[in-house]
C-alpha cells in the first residue's frame, strides 16, 4: 500500500501523526533489513530507532524523484554499517591467490524444490560472524559491487571477496549440518 503524499509532507512538518504513519509503513521491513546485519533482535531494533531518528530528521532532504522505500533503505544500511564500525568490527584481509575460484552458485534441486525455508536461511545468515554477514548482505541482499563495499567499510576489494568466499563456505556449511 503506497503512502499518501502528504504524509512525507508532514514528517517535514514534524507531525507526530504523519511520523507514526511512516514508522508504520516501513517498520516491519526495515526491521527485517536490520535483523540480517545481527544477531539479536534488541540490537537490530536499536539500528531500526536510530535510523528512524535519522529518517525524521533528513526526511526535508528526500527529493521526491525517487523512490522514498530505497531512501529510507539507503538510510537504515548505512546506519547498521556506522553501528558495526562503532563496534570495531574488524575484517581479516587475505592474499588473493588464497581465494582459488569462486564457490559455484547452486541452483534449484531437480525436482524445482527449494532445499531450506526462509527462515532457516535467515538464522543461518544472522549465525554468521560479523564481518561475514555485512559483506554478504551488502552484496547479495543489496546489489553493492566489491568496489562499493570495500569504500563503504573502508577495507579493500579482496577483503571484500574474502569475506563473501567465507561467508559462502560458512553457509554452505551450517546448512548442510542442519539437513542432516
Amino acid at each position: 500500500m503506497p503512502l499518501e503524499p502528504n504524509i512525507i509532507e508532514g514528517c517535514v512538518k514534524q507531525k507526530r501523526k504523519a511520523q507514526y504513519m511512516l514508522y508504520q509503513h516501513f517498520a516491519s521491513p526495515m526491521l527485517a533489513l536490520c535483523m540480517r546485519y545481527f544477531r539479536n533482535r534488541e540490537e537490530a531494533e536499536d539500528v531500526l530507532q536510530e535510523g528512524f531518528i535519522k529518517i525524521f530528521q533528513k526526511i526535508s532532504t528526500f527529493r521526491q524523484s525517487g523512490s522514498l522505500e530505497g531512501w529510507v533503505r539507503r538510510i537504515m544500511i548505512n546506519q547498521a554499517i556506522n553501528h558495526l564500525k562503532a563496534r570495531k568490527l574488524v575484517f581479516l584481509d587475505t592474499d588473493p591467490h588464497i581465494l582459488g575460484n569462486w564457490i559455484p552458485e547452486e541452483g534449484p534441486s531437480e525436482q524445482g524444490e527449494q532445499l531450506f525455508k526462509h527462515e532457516e536461511l535467515m538464522k543461518a545468515i544472522q549465525a554468521l560472524p560479523p564481518g561475514y554477514k555485512v559483506v554478504f548482505n551488502l552484496y547479495v541482499f543489496e546489489g553493492y559491487s566489491h568496489k562499493e563495499i570495500a569504500e563503504e567499510l573502508e577495507i579493500s576489494e579482496n577483503t571484500s571477496k574474502s569475506q563473501l568466499s567465507r561467508a559462502r563456505n560458512y553457509l554452505r556449511k551450517i546448512l548442510e549440518e542442519r539437513k542432516k
